[in-house]
């Protein structure tokens, strides 16, 4: 069915989004981050049966990988504003063209960052973690082999799904999401349990996924029933000009997330000579921080497209409106998140097979979590991005990498290598992260020059 796209209407006061709009956008988003959350903890959950070794490998892989899912994410994201900005103005023409840019550049990065990955595999693993123990670097190895082949597959899916969302259609790279998470989580069962592969099998079905999704999306964005159709890819020739506005979005933002989990490697380092139980309480610390927090950040991941539109449409004050509105709905979405998670911890990290310790010191951190976390994310993240969607990035890149390297690192190291805290220095150093970052960008967010930025011509 072709998906609305909105343009200026006649009557004034007439929103561009209804309430209905709204929640045939929001809602897949947020299924779709909600599931892959819980499958990564199912994900996590079966692995940790393996033993600590295994565990502690992943999580310390996933740390690379999660830095360069950020960076190609930022990347998508940047070409999906310019498609809703063209979207919002009526001008298809161009916002087609965009598309099949944004598929070229995240192929090229993609595949130059995996062969990076690939040639430099084993160097790069030691440089970040030092001397951990001999089997979690033996697991860790092998991990790492299967999931940088899939940084090409997580690129052309962010791209295609990104694309899709930017003309509201959210609902299909849902569905793909579901169907690649339960193969995900069926091969892990099968490779894990019944043939015994422990990480190498966890791995591979985490590729076998990727490329699942990948192939289904580019099929997808051949159909014409909608506003941006994409037929002939191996057609595609680089266009600069559109290339550079996709970069002056993508960069800074890649460059914030990959700052992030650079900042999260350096904490890692830190957890790391803390020993295994230390290693495996954040390691499921870590996602279930995240589960908590997928329902918000998926109100963010549609902001972008709703602001975007807005901004093509020439409605800014509708802008501010929808800022303001979805970031009261990132709040409940935040304390409800909390407050289920948290009842979940201990059914959690007794059917992961958990140490009594690990999971014990998992609990206390997540109870922290849950008191601090609603009192300062939804304004340290929700209006950035709305402002980054009208193209504000340079801000809120040096604001978040100074706040970050300032508290979640520098604060987390200090406590831990001199006053000798565990990994809870870690969140109170996300805490401090989370309240700076809150102040800066709700200033920044009223004094409204961001809303000055010109993206589209």
């Amino acid at each position: 069915m072709k998906n609305k796209i909105f343009t200026k209407t006649s009557t004034s006061d007439a929103h561009l989004y209804s309430n209905q709009d709204l929640r045939k956008l929001l809602v897949p988003i947020i299924v779709e981050q909600l599931l892959s959350s819980l499958m990564g903890t199912a994900d996590t959950m079966m692995v940790s049966n393996v033993g600590s070794a295994a565990i502690s490998a992943v999580s310390l892989v996933d740390s690379i990988n999660i830095l360069v899912i950020q960076a190609l994410s930022a990347l998508a994201a940047g070409g999906a504003i310019l498609c809703s900005q063209y979207l919002g103005s009526s001008n298809k023409k161009a916002a087609n063209e965009s598309a099949r840019q944004v598929l070229f550049v995240m192929t090229v990065f993609s595949v130059t960052l995996s062969a990076i990955c690939l040639l430099f595999r084993g160097p790069l693993l030691h440089a970040i973690f030092g001397a951990v123990e001999t089997d979690v670097m033996t697991n860790s190895q092998i991990y790492f082999l299967f999931t940088l082949l899939s940084f090409p597959f997580i690129g052309l899916y962010d791209a295609g799904a990104s694309i899709m969302r930017a003309q509201n259609n959210s609902r299909e790279p849902m569905i793909i999401s579901i169907i690649s998470n339960f193969l995900n989580i069926g091969g892990n069962a099968i490779l894990i349990f019944v043939f015994g592969m422990g990480v190498e099998g966890a791995a591979i079905s985490t590729l076998v996924s990727r490329i699942f999704c990948a192939v289904v999306v580019i099929y997808k964005l051949r159909s014409e029933e909608e506003p941006i159709f994409i037929k002939n890819y191996a057609a595609i020739r680089p266009d600069f000009s559109l290339i550079k506005k996709i970069l002056f979005i993508g960069i800074p933002s890649g460059i914030e997330n990959s700052m992030f989990q650079f900042g999260k490697l350096a904490i890692q380092s830190t957890v790391s000579t803390l020993g295994t139980v230390a290693i495996a309480a954040q390691a499921m610390t870590n996602i279930l921080e995240n589960l908590n927090g997928v329902a918000a950040i998926g109100v963010g991941i549609g902001l972008m497209t709703v602001v975007g539109q807005c901004l093509g449409a020439g409605r800014k004050d509708e802008v501010i409106y929808y800022i303001k509105k979805l970031s009261w709905l990132a709040e409940a979405a935040i304390v409800i998140s909390c407050l289920t998670v948290l009842a979940l911890t201990k059914p959690i990290t007794l059917l992961g097979g958990m140490e009594a310790e690990s999971a014990d010191l998992c609990f206390k951190m997540v109870i922290f979590i849950t008191i601090t976390k609603p009192i300062s994310w939804v304004l340290s993240f929700i209006p950035a991005y709305g402002m980054r969607a009208a193209g504000d990035v340079k801000f809120s890149m040096i604001t978040s990498c100074c706040t970050m390297w300032l508290c979640r690192v520098s604060l987390c190291v200090y406590l831990c290598r001199v006053w000798g805290f565990g990994p809870i220095a870690v969140w109170i150093g996300m805490f401090a992260d989370w309240t700076l970052r809150a102040i800066v960008f709700s200033i920044r967010f009223h004094g409204r020059k961001w809303l000055n930025h010109h993206i589209i011509d």
